[in-house]
């Protein structure tokens, strides 16, 4: 794995991490499906200047037919995966503890391993090592009182599973496709399946949206329109697994960023829990030898 690819997915975990306070303060406006929907086509729109820069390397996806069907596929599935993976994680953190639904959201970084078996994808016994001792930091980092399964906990954890497919679908067609563009056509996909929701479920007030103008902005151009830009070029020929670790990363910088931008306090155990995510990144990467992902075929 490059390092250049580590610290890609690094930057998306740190983006994403600290996108949670905008998160946060834009539910405080709007809706869930309201505020996915104007994010993702912010998003979308953020990255079309990006991609007319890029005209060769669009050209060359229009005139190559499978080039150019990979990339309809591909930003269809990851469109459609992003949108419920976040509706679903938008509607149990109304029934569950912020805590409880950071942990169980990060849990992708066992079911990609898991899923990667049917997949006919191995991962050597310190990437698992690591799977162990990640789980253990998020749990000291978002755990702080009894453990009980509820509404909120399953919806967030069928959310999981839609992000572990997220990632494992970035992974097939991330080395077929141009990553800017894949990643301009998810949130199209993701906010105009939002729209009908938004409507249906919510009543859209736009003055009630510009009071989010802010956390909108932060959370659609740089959690969406960057960070997950990133995270399909940090993902190209990177092990699922050891890209699920390093991006399970978004909770220890969440926990770090309230307590250097809001100053809250970062207690003994949270403290021991970053220090376990860390290793347990460290641990994945070191060495490269027998870690590496193998395709079957």
């Amino acid at each position: 794995m490059k390092l250049k690819n580590a610290l890609l997915l690094a930057l998306t975990a740190f983006i994403w991490g600290t996108a949670f306070v905008a998160q946060s303060v834009g539910m405080e406006y709007i809706g869930p499906f309201t505020f996915n929907g104007v994010r993702s086509i912010i998003g979308a729109f953020t990255l079309l200047p990006c991609i007319l820069f890029q005209k060769k390397s669009c050209r060359k996806i229009i005139e190559e037919g499978s080039s150019r069907k990979d990339l309809v596929v591909g930003g269809l599935l990851c469109g459609a995966l992003l949108f419920v993976a976040s509706s679903l994680q938008q509607i149990g953190i109304k029934y569950t503890s912020a805590g409880k639904a950071g942990f169980i959201t990060s849990c992708y970084i066992v079911i990609v391993p898991l899923i990667g078996i049917f997949m006919k994808k191995t991962s050597g016994w310190k990437i698992w090592a690591a799977v162990v001792l990640a789980l253990a930091g998020l749990y000291c980092l978002c755990i702080t009182d009894g453990f009980t399964v509820g509404k909120g906990d399953i919806f967030i954890f069928l959310c999981a599973m839609a992000f572990s497919a997220h990632i494992l679908v970035i992974d097939f067609f991330s080395p077929r496709v141009n990553g800017v563009v894949l990643s301009c056509i998810q949130f199209f996909v993701c906010g105009v399946a939002s729209l009908p929701c938004m409507f249906v479920f919510e009543t859209p007030d736009m003055v009630a949206i510009i009071s989010a103008w802010m956390p909108i902005l932060y959370a659609g151009v740089l959690s969406c329109g960057v960070a997950y830009t990133l995270q399909i070029i940090g993902q190209r020929n990177v092990n699922p697994t050891i890209a699920s670790l390093i991006l399970s990363l978004e909770s220890c910088f969440s926990v770090l960023a309230g307590w250097v931008i809001l100053h809250e306090k970062l207690s003994v155990k949270e403290s021991l829990g970053c220090v376990l995510m860390f290793a347990a990144i460290i641990l994945a990467q070191l060495p490269k030898k027998g870690i590496e992902l193998c395709d079957a075929g």
